[in-house]
């Protein structure tokens, strides 16, 4: 098992933020700055061309740290963040650049490199939820959520199907090709986000994805917009979502 080694320590807010790296993979933990006990963990995926960081993500772990008292965490995903780009990511990147600016469809190229992404990330994920649940305020017995949407989704279906730690996730916006089969094997609480105007995603492929999570509880989120434009409530929505299912902190 690989350890956890923290390279940073700092607080704002009553928020604390410990950067560390589990196995060379640099990720970033969230904590209340004052607590004591233990308390659930949120992980949390990245969208595509952002990393651990990205205001998205600290936002995020504000609602769950501050409004729940929770702990959150999030790793750079392969090509991201303060990984460096292999010959295969710029290639990628590249034509998907090719595409847009060719006005032809985005979502080919997006499925295929997340997909090849998540068979990176998703052994990394499980090895940092190993890591983290030796810390004494999260425990190897607490609940844990799972937070992603864009390719937080296309990593995050994958690693949820095959970690049986996770008690409760939220995922959306992204294509059904390779991920139906595993959210499939998924039976947990399901909340999940859609934009009925994505330039990208057709409503059909993203009530495609939705319908095929096997879990008796799920939630479909619509919300009138483009791509981008999936309204800031949602996350709101998301961490309520979460503390239904992780309940409240020991301490």
């Amino acid at each position: 098992m690989h350890s956890l080694q923290f390279t940073a320590d700092s607080a704002t807010n009553g928020m604390r933020e410990r950067d560390f790296t589990v196995g060379g993979v640099p990720g970033v933990l969230w904590s209340p700055a004052s607590g004591t006990g233990r308390a659930p963990l949120v992980l949390l995926g990245h969208g595509g061309g952002n990393h651990k960081k990205h205001p998205a993500m600290s936002g995020r772990a504000r609602l769950l740290v501050e409004g729940h008292g929770y702990h959150v965490a999030v790793l750079d995903a392969p090509g991201h963040g303060d990984r460096p780009r292999t010959a295969h990511d710029e290639a990628e990147i590249a034509e998907l650049f090719r595409a847009r600016a060719a006005g032809e469809p985005e979502g080919p190229i997006v499925v295929r490199y997340n997909d090849h992404l998540a068979k990176l990330a998703v052994p990394e994920y499980r090895a940092a939820l190993d890591a983290l649940q030796q810390l004494p305020e999260i425990g190897t017995d607490g609940p844990v959520g799972y937070f992603g949407i864009n390719m937080g989704t296309a990593i995050g279906i994958p690693f949820v199907a095959a970690e049986p730690r996770i008690t409760a996730a939220v995922f959306g916006q992204h294509w059904p090709d390779v991920l139906a089969e595993p959210a499939g094997r998924i039976t947990i609480p399901v909340e999940f986000d859609l934009q009925w105007d994505d330039e990208h995603i057709s409503r059909e492929d993203g009530l495609a994805l939705f319908d095929a999570f096997a879990s008796t509880e799920k939630s479909l989120h619509v919300n009138a917009g483009r791509h981008k434009e999936l309204p800031r409530f949602e996350a709101d929505s998301a961490a309520r979502f979460l503390a239904r299912h992780l309940g409240r902190p020991a301490g």
